[in-house]
């Protein structure tokens, strides 16, 4: 299991370029390490994140264009990564998450929230839009609910997040370290990375294909995942009547 953690509480874990960096960084060692199977992602201090940090945001108004371009399409790779990251993330917030932070949440797969918590697409208020995530929220949530959230720059408390199918759970602050730890380390030894990682990849790929063309792909998957070493294991862990060790 990984553990990543958003350390800039000073700055409510406001994101720049470095911090985007440093946290592509740290999924990407994740990721590539055989051990972890299970990430969780959470943060330092009384916020999740507050989106973009304040002091950059400042620096965008000098960006020529090509520069804005090289600029959008780093929290472009950022989002991406995480959303098809061939391993289960966790999302813990314990404080406010808006405008891209509130992105990093709702992108894990899982995500849990003390009551207190916060979320919101905060960047019409300033005039700014959440152009990229938008195309991750229309998938988890619908473009019907997600207009709201997109358009409104409306702050919405956990319980509302949860009603709206944006996070998993609602958890007290005094148990949500243990509960999210325990989760994941349940997620870790019962179900197997190799059909984690299949899985996770075609949600991705059958987003906006025809359905046809979404039935060819996943009948692809479907042959894939029964040649797979742990499919193999577990149909004959099942039959064995045994428990499986991944």
């Amino acid at each position: 299991m990984a553990i990543i953690t958003l350390n800039r509480p000073e700055k409510r874990n406001a994101l720049d370029p470095e911090m985007i960096r440093r946290l592509k960084d740290a999924l990407a060692t994740a990721e590539q390490d055989d051990g972890v199977r299970v990430v969780i992602l959470k943060a330092a201090g009384k916020a999740f994140s507050g989106g973009a940090d304040l002091a950059y945001l400042e620096k965008l108004q000098q960006f020529s264009r090509e520069e804005n371009q090289a600029d959008s399409r780093l929290w472009m790779e950022l989002f991406l990564q995480l959303y098809t990251l061939e391993k289960l993330t966790l999302a813990q917030v314990e404080g406010p998450a808006l405008a891209g932070g509130c992105g990093l949440a709702t992108l894990c797969d899982l995500c849990y929230a003390v009551p207190e918590a916060r979320f919101g697409y905060t960047e019409v208020r300033i005039g700014f839009i959440p152009a990229l995530v938008s195309v991750f929220l229309t998938r988890r949530i619908g473009e019907g609910p997600a207009r709201e959230w997109l358009l409104t720059g409306k702050l919405w408390t956990a319980e509302e997040a949860k009603a709206a199918g944006l996070i998993n759970g609602v958890e007290p602050a005094a148990t949500i370290d243990q509960m999210v730890y325990h989760r994941a380390s349940t997620l870790r030894d019962s179900v197997s990375g190799q059909a984690v990682a299949k899985m996770k990849r075609l949600l991705a790929e059958t987003g906006g294909l025809d359905l046809s063309e979404a039935l060819e792909l996943a009948a692809d998957y479907n042959t894939q995942a029964r040649e797979s070493g742990d499919c193999k294991k577990g149909i004959r862990a099942f039959l064995d009547k045994s428990t499986i060790k991944w």
